[in-house]
């Protein structure tokens, strides 16, 4: 009987300790590696969805295919991103995190080395879209997992030092893709072959720095629906999908606008200056929506000078004002991106449903992203090559998304200005 008691006293002890893992260390060696991680990751996932207006404008030069047939290449690969990671992230949870990974490495190789043997549009889909965005789904969300359980009272930094890699990454493959195209040849089939090598050389490090820190969680769920009773959830999701069903047109077409209504033909200088501010807005809107304003707070204000911003884009006919369009926009979308996750995070009472919650939304802003750019391209047609309707609709649907931010906002605290939220 003493040895039963005992066994039992054993076994709820081993319960408890698996129930309450330690705290984040919030810093040292192996924390900061993770970031570096992040960083790495965030380079080889958005700054290559961040790069597609390169792809865009070689695809519309090369493809027979419209715009909008094209921006579904760029669209799905994107939403992939987000409606993958949403079973990733409960895979990783379930312990599986190396396994996932090492997937989504060896597919986003496979999409990009595919890529480079593509002569036609479905190819070029399946390829670009379909492999690479699953390849990006299987790392993406499984990694800013792994990064974010190493920190809490500094998670805002260390995430925002990690996406800042979106930016970097916006830079240089750009800059690879159009100076092996254009500037120093070397065909389209080397051009993604360098892609896919520096993508191998910069994905190395993540697969063996990369370490858990939590226990495997086997329970779990895909969908909370009792979450759909909470306005401030709601609203909130509302506010992301209607955000990124705009959010993505400049990134899209902002090539293609330059070289088709300004008649500039070195179009990637602006897509740099799109990407490079977005490394400063990845971290600093992160900082300040964490430790001074909140995450709603910075969110409303943002969302509705992206609108506005977008709104004037329809009036910029010079050089100049298209580079500071460039310069502010991409600073402002940045910061949305970034605050995304993390404003995400707050929109539940119960921190062991925080994961299920934050795929949910995923879902919902893949749909977003997987539509938006389609819906824009279309509209490109049908005003016979002119960008006003696009603009329109991403301006308006940004805006939109700013109001139903607004509503979270008060649902969740009511009608008080000085509230942290």
């Amino acid at each position: 009987m003493a040895d039963t008691k005992e066994t039992t006293e054993s076994s709820s002890s081993s319960d408890l300790l698996r129930q309450a893992p330690p705290l984040p260390p919030d810093g040292g060696t192996q924390a900061w590696i993770q970031v570096l991680c992040l960083h790495l990751l965030f380079f080889n996932t958005w700054g290559v969805t961040n790069s597609f207006g390169v792809f865009q404008q070689y695809y519309s030069e090369t493809l027979p295919q419209g715009a909008s047939a094209i921006s579904w290449i760029g669209g799905v690969q994107v939403s992939l991103l987000f409606f993958v990671g949403v079973i990733a992230g409960r895979v990783t949870d379930a312990g599986y995190f190396r396994v996932i990974y090492v997937l989504g490495v060896l597919l986003q190789l496979i999409g990009v080395f595919l890529t480079s043997l593509c002569k036609n549009y479905w190819q070029v889909f399946l390829a670009h879209a379909v492999c690479l965005g699953l390849g990006n789904g299987c790392t993406f969300v499984p990694g800013l997992a792994i990064t974010s359980s190493y920190f809490k009272r500094k998670r805002a930094i260390a995430v925002g030092i990690g996406a800042a890699g979106a930016g970097v990454g916006g830079l240089i493959y750009p800059v690879v893709v159009n100076q092996l195209l254009y500037k120093n040849p070397i065909g389209f089939p080397w051009t993604l072959r360098v892609v896919g090598f520096i993508m191998l050389a910069t994905q190395l490090p993540c697969i063996f720095l990369y370490k858990p820190r939590l226990p495997p969680s086997r329970a779990g769920q895909l969908i909370d629906w009792s979450a759909f009773k909470e306005a401030p959830y709601v609203f909130f999701t509302m506010s992301m999908f209607l955000n990124f069903w705009g959010l993505y047109f400049a990134f899209f077409y902002l090539g293609t606008f330059a070289r088709d209504r300004i008649g500039v033909s070195e179009s990637l200088n602006f897509i740099m200056v799109l990407n490079g501010v977005g490394i400063i807005g990845r971290i600093v809107p992160s900082i300040i929506g964490d430790r001074v304003t909140g995450m709603m707070n910075i969110i409303i204000p943002l969302s509705l000078a992206a609108s506005l911003l977008v709104y004037c884009w329809a009036a910029v006919e010079s050089v100049a004002g298209l580079y500071v369009f460039a310069a502010v926009y991409g600073f402002i979308a940045a910061a949305l991106q970034s605050l995304f996750p993390a404003g995400a995070t707050t929109m539940t009472p119960d921190p062991s449903k925080t994961g299920t919650r934050m795929g949910m939304i995923f879902t919902m802003v893949g749909l977003a992203t997987l539509t938006g750019p389609a819906i824009q391209g279309e509209l490109i047609h049908r005003d016979d090559g002119g960008y006003l309707y696009g603009q329109i609709f991403a301006a308006t649907s940004i805006l939109l998304g700013a109001l139903a931010a607004v509503a979270s906002r008060v649902a969740k605290t009511g009608w008080r200005l000085k509230v942290k939220a």
